[in-house]
């Protein structure tokens, strides 16, 4: 089974079970400072999960969610692991619970006609054991057995069966399902059989069920929630991983075109390599769909670091005369046919690849024969030197320290984070570092910057022109950042006239309230979209002001005010380029 039908598949048996199809968020989350990329199918949806009502109303919903995560870039390369991935989810919101839950996880694997028809004795079911936060899901283990062995049931401890997003907020435990992957089937195990063979990758987790029925507070399990909510999750690679019969991902549909492709241009039998290369090009494709471009902060730096990893290995494997943005059409050719349209972004994709590539292809060569030449005469890799390759040559650390690890050498990597703090030349990488369970601050003071940024939005557009898009965001209780479309620096006088603009609109005490509205009704009213993102039939639209006074109308799922007099006063700190095209403010409310 391909993975278009598998996808269509699992969105159809919901759809028939009375959820609601909701599209995929851009990869670049909507007002939520605590994560560069959104990291789970969940994520998008927090706001819901926490009791706000979903701008469809519906209390099911299920989607196919775009997902990146970098906390695993060491495993890139075995069997299972990859920095982006389909996320397959249906939610409950405070409607069913733990026995429709279960089934119809159940059907949809092993089901002939609307499933996948997976073999049920190639199934393993994990539940969780109980600690001093909550009892054993005796619950759970009772549903489960109507449908596995009870031998293939195994209780297991809140590191792998309990789900927190961080201190705060909705928790609960999981119940996980692995599929045995070898080719002559394990049968019967034990628990220690079991752990044995989910450390080795014989048997591979393929879906989990995510039940949110206690509350967490500062770290602690104070309670029950008065509404349980049903996350469940399975991504897309690992099922077509089972159900075209391999075991691994690579091996798929969906990455398979880009492996067989390097195989092509390479020269080198490297097969780790080459999966590097097409997991690392098929991340970027997406990340600059989009709208992420390399830079040396942030998402721009996840970007850059794979882009420049995928090159050394492309490199090692012989590939040199390669580029390569090659490989991007082959990408855009397997999501032909979905939402995602890659193919509309196929030269911006292809021209932000090539050009990054030749900035660092210019300092690889360079930068590679000093590296060979510290591991030759020196044995290991100094902070100075770590340095140097990471600030000179623009060698990302990780890509530094796999090379030392290929060549079992040691890398300071202390003395290089000193050296990187005390030059600050390049922001903390990677998402992981700032995952906190995708929750964002809906603090007091956080509230009112997000709603400063819808004021700010409009009276840039003013002053500057309507060519101005919100690009990003970025809020913490210190203070906003705010990423916008511009070309050039702001005057002096620009600026004032925009901070004069926004407090004149916070001192009318202008009413803030929202309306879910169908898309079409709100594209006539004029109201905004930010990123570009796709959004479903019906959506939620902040206005402020009202009749003569209307100030601004955006459609936006994050905490507001109820009056811009609650803002205070609106400062611009500093305005700067962050990249081509794009300009930043930050400001503060006084």
């Amino acid at each position: 089974m391909q993975s278009h039908e598998i996808r269509r598949r699992f969105l159809t048996f919901f759809e028939k079970r009375g959820h609601t199809l909701i599209p995929s968020a851009s990869l670049i989350p909507e007002n939520d400072p605590s994560v560069l990329f959104n990291t789970a199918g969940m994520q998008p949806l927090v706001p819901y999960l926490l009791g706000e009502t979903h701008p469809s109303g519906a209390a099911r919903l299920v989607n196919a969610q775009k997902c990146v995560r970098t906390v695993d870039i060491d495993e890139i390369g075995d069997n299972t692991h990859a920095t982006f991935f389909e996320m397959l989810g249906n939610w409950s919101l405070g409607d069913y619970f733990k026995e429709d839950a279960i089934k119809w996880s159940f059907e949809f694997l092993t089901d002939q006609n609307e499933g996948l028809g997976l073999d049920p004795n190639r199934l393993y079911v994990t539940v969780f054991e109980g600690d001093e936060n909550a009892p054993r899901d005796n619950e759970a283990f009772e549903i489960w057995k109507k449908y596995i062995p009870e031998h293939r049931i195994y209780f297991m401890s809140a590191k792998s069966n309990w789900w927190s997003p961080g201190d705060n907020g909705p928790c609960g435990p999981d119940s996980e399902m692995f599929y045995d992957v070898t080719y002559e089937g394990l049968g019967d195990l034990t628990p220690e059989a079991y752990r044995k063979a989910d450390d080795e990758q014989k048997v591979v987790e393929i879906w989990n069920d995510v039940f949110m029925e206690y509350e967490k507070k500062d770290g602690k399990v104070i309670g029950k929630l008065s509404k349980k909510n049903v996350d469940t999750g399975s991504g897309l690679e690992r099922i077509t991983m089972v159900s075209q019969g391999v075991n691994n991902i690579y091996d798929t549909d969906l990455l398979k075109p880009i492996v067989e492709k390097i195989k092509n241009y390479s020269k080198v039998a490297d097969p780790k390599a080459m999966r590097i290369v097409a997991d690392h090009m098929r991340t970027a494709t997406f990340m600059i769909a989009d709208g992420v471009l390399p830079s040396n902060t942030d998402r721009g730096y996840v970007l850059r670091r794979l882009l420049r990893r995928a090159r050394y290995y492309y490199d090692s494997i012989g590939a040199i005369d390669e580029a390569l943005g090659g490989l991007v059409s082959t990408v855009v050719s397997i999501y032909k046919g979905t939402d995602y349209g890659l193919e509309r972004k196929l030269f911006h994709i292809d021209s932000v690849v090539n050009e990054e590539e030749k900035t660092f292809s210019a300092h690889l060569v360079f930068g590679k024969k000093l590296l060979e030449k510290m591991i030759k005469e020196e044995g290991s890799i100094s902070a100075e030197n770590a340095f140097l390759l990471y600030s000179t040559y623009g060698f990302p650390f990780e890509l530094i320290t796999d090379i030392a690890k290929e060549n079992n050498i040691s890398v300071d990597t202390e003395g290089f984070l000193e050296k990187k703090k005390a030059h600050q030349e390049i922001s903390r990488a990677g998402s992981e570092k700032k995952f906190k369970g995708g929750l964002a601050d809906t603090s007091e003071i956080s509230t009112r910057y997000h709603t400063a940024t819808h004021l700010l939005h409009k009276a840039l557009r003013t002053v500057l022109g309507v060519h101005v898009f919100q690009k990003g965001s970025n809020i913490t209780a210190e203070r906003m950042r705010f990423d916008f479309s511009h070309g050039e620096k702001m005057t002096d006088e620009q600026k004032k006239m925009t901070e004069d603009l926004v407090n004149e609109k916070i001192n009318e005490a202008l009413p803030v309230r929202y309306d879910d509205l169908p898309i079409e009704e709100a594209k006539k009213m004029g109201a905004m979209g930010l990123f570009g993102d796709k959004y479903g039939d019906v959506v939620r639209v902040y206005t402020i002001g009202e009749g003569d006074q209307k100030w601004s109308m955006e459609l936006c799922g994050g905490p507001h005010v109820k009056n811009t007099s609650e803002l205070g006063h609106f400062k611009i700190v500093k305005e700067e380029a962050v990249s081509a095209g794009v300009r930043r403010i930050k400001a503060i409310l006084e």
